[in-house]
């Protein structure tokens, strides 16, 4: 296998992210198979440059199955808030980082035609055309201090009708 096991980095960093999920919220812990399911993750985004069950799969050569994969991104009981929130805070104490500028950035995405089961999707002005598309905006809250700039959480948004 192409990916048969994280990165020694990838491996202490989920370490690191346990014990502050533990910090946080002690349920919050992850499982053994959620930690190995999170370093594939994280080592198929390092090698992938994408996050696509079918690439993962690919770069695996066949050793994970794309339903496995996304059954364990939507059926694990994982806290994904708290996940975030701990990953931030691990990123945050490695790189020394005490102080920064909290950074609201706002993009609109085009979609496709049908959207029906797209998330917050509601109609955009496009800007190219002059016309009108199907699209999402999705804002980032950022943290910018001076040596990194890290995501710290997101939203879709979707304009409250007139």
């Amino acid at each position: 296998m192409l990916m048969s096991e994280p990165a020694s980095f990838i491996k202490n960093f989920i370490a690191d992210l346990d014990l502050a999920l533990d910090k946080l919220k002690s349920n919050a812990k992850l499982t053994q198979s959620q930690k190995l399911w999170l370093g594939f993750c994280l080592t198929g985004m390092l090698l992938t440059n994408s996050v696509c069950w079918a690439k993962f799969e690919r770069a695996s050569l066949g050793g994970y199955k794309i339903g496995a994969l996304s059954w364990m991104f939507r059926e694990a009981k994982v806290a994904w808030d708290y996940l975030l929130l701990a990953s931030v805070t691990v990123v945050l104490e490695r790189h020394g980082v005490t102080e920064g500028v909290l950074v609201l950035d706002e993009s609109d995405r085009a979609r496709s035609k049908q959207t029906k089961r797209i998330h917050k999707v509601h109609k955009q002005k496009h800007k190219v055309s002059g016309g009108y598309v199907n699209g999402q905006t999705i804002v980032l809250l950022l943290l910018v201090a001076q040596s990194v700039t890290v995501p710290v959480g997101f939203a879709f948004v979707c304009p409250t009708p007139y």
